[in-house]
């Protein structure tokens, strides 16, 4: 079977008779290794409709509004959309994107603190009137530009406890409301909205900010709880509890406001495996690396460099976010201290600081699950990086027919997809079993 990434016809392996996504995984790994041992990534399209369907149970009284920029692949554009989802853009980039799947206007955001006039100029063209807005100067270009525009104000809001590295850098401060709407207020007769995130605390910040512009004669009907969905279950159910009794206190069914949210990573993280080659293999003696540990060690410690880093598609460590340990395509009694760096060179590229793998040579793979969000796309640096890994789109015959349950079908939106029972090759790699790493 042949699948193309990103191209105007998909493939989508339809896995039967009990073919598991490792599976796919060894059967491609091994073509590879014949070949010219490429990263890539394989994507299970089944995962998009279990996460929705999570999302409606935990919180059905929210329509999750995607963020594009976790994630721009076509084919999850076309699941969700067929999901019934909306979507959040920054860009004009995006904007097309989703318009190009039949996006009605109206289930579009443009996002972004800073957006360009021309790309203003090109929401205001196309009907899309949802537009994100912190600060005056921002108000006063939206308005000269698009001035049927429906503000969504963000509202940054304080927050003390155990999880303050989600307080918000961008936002308009609670204090700083009512000039904000009292000016929109002044410039045109908009529609407002309100983006209170840092969910249970922002949601009573939320009621404050709707009161004050029921005061000044402006009628809200939008509350946007914001992002931070990582697609756990604890974290999902836990945020659910928070915000569902908020909600229900603040802003019941009666007060006629629509909820919306903008998970990303939680709808595509888990979608995505990753496989990586070794490329590079370098034994650095753990008592030199280490001058602070006085404890001499005679065990090497392994750094492996890889045809992936962080100037492609693990560009969310450059973001600071945590990459989990890999796990190997071979099985060893014994595992070594290591470390996993991307092909530049670059003191930034490095994909895991540490953690135990068994020693590897150079050809061996290395593979990294939840790695659906924030890197999947064109590389940061196109003049020295290769392109993009491929991608192959699998789904099970169990997932496909509960995605046609949900309405979806593959005669109506996703017609650019063409199903092909996936029956592997003869995959015959040793030790084809992943050790935790």
């Amino acid at each position: 079977m042949k699948e193309i990434a990103d191209k105007p016809w998909y493939s989508v392996g339809l896995l039967e008779g009990g073919t598991a996504l490792r599976d796919v995984i060894d059967n491609h790994i091994y073509e590879r290794t014949l070949s010219e041992k490429n990263a890539f990534f394989v994507a299970d399209l089944g995962v998009l409709t279990r996460q929705h369907a999570r999302w409606r149970t935990h919180m059905a009284q929210i329509r999750p509004f995607y963020a594009v920029r976790c994630n721009s692949s076509p084919t999850v554009i076309e699941v969700l959309a067929a999901l019934g989802t909306g979507f959040i853009c920054t860009n004009k980039s995006e904007l097309e994107l989703v318009q190009r799947h039949g996006i009605p206007s109206e289930d579009i955001v443009y996002s972004g603190v800073c957006k360009q006039v021309a790309q203003i100029k090109y929401a205001a063209k196309n009907g899309i009137d949802l537009l994100v807005c912190d600060n005056e100067a921002e108000l006063r270009k939206i308005s000269r530009c698009h001035p049927n525009a429906k503000l969504l104000l963000q509202v940054s809001t304080e927050f003390s406890g155990q999880d303050d590295e989600m307080s918000l850098t961008f936002g308009c401060s609670l204090k700083d409301c009512r000039h904000l709407l009292e000016r929109a207020k002044e410039l045109a007769s908009m529609h407002h909205r309100l983006d209170g995130q840092v969910y249970a605390r922002a949601i009573s910040d939320a009621r404050c900010v709707f009161d004050m512009a029921e005061e000044i004669g402006i009628s809200m009907k939008i509350l946007d709880i914001g992002c931070g969905f990582s697609g756990s279950d604890t974290q999902l159910e836990l945020v659910s509890s928070a915000v569902m009794s908020m909600v229900d206190l603040y802003f019941p069914p009666s007060s006629g406001v629509s909820i919306i949210a903008e998970p990303g990573s939680f709808f595509v993280s888990s979608a995505f495996t990753l496989a990586v080659n070794i490329i590079s293999k370098e034994a650095v003696a753990r008592d030199c690396r280490n001058k602070d540990d006085p404890s001499p060690n005679d065990e090497p410690e392994f750094q492996y460099y890889i045809n992936e880093g962080v100037y492609g598609s693990f560009a969310c460590k450059l973001s600071e976010a945590l990459i989990a340990a890999p796990s190997v395509h071979k099985v060893s009694p014994s595992l070594f201290s290591s470390s996993v760096w991307g092909p530049s060179g670059d003191d930034l590229d490095q994909v895991v600081e540490h953690c135990l793998l068994p020693e590897l040579n150079i050809g061996d793979w290395l593979i990294f699950t939840r790695a659906g969000a924030y890197g999947l796309g064109q590389p940061l640096c196109s003049a020295t990086h290769p392109p993009p890994p491929s991608v192959y789109y699998v789904i099970s015959s169990g997932d496909w027919f509960e995605m046609q349950d949900l309405g979806v079908t593959l005669g109506a939106t996703l017609k650019d997809f063409s199903l092909v029972p996936y029956f592997l090759t003869s995959c015959k790699t040793e030790a084809a079993l992943s050790v935790p790493a």
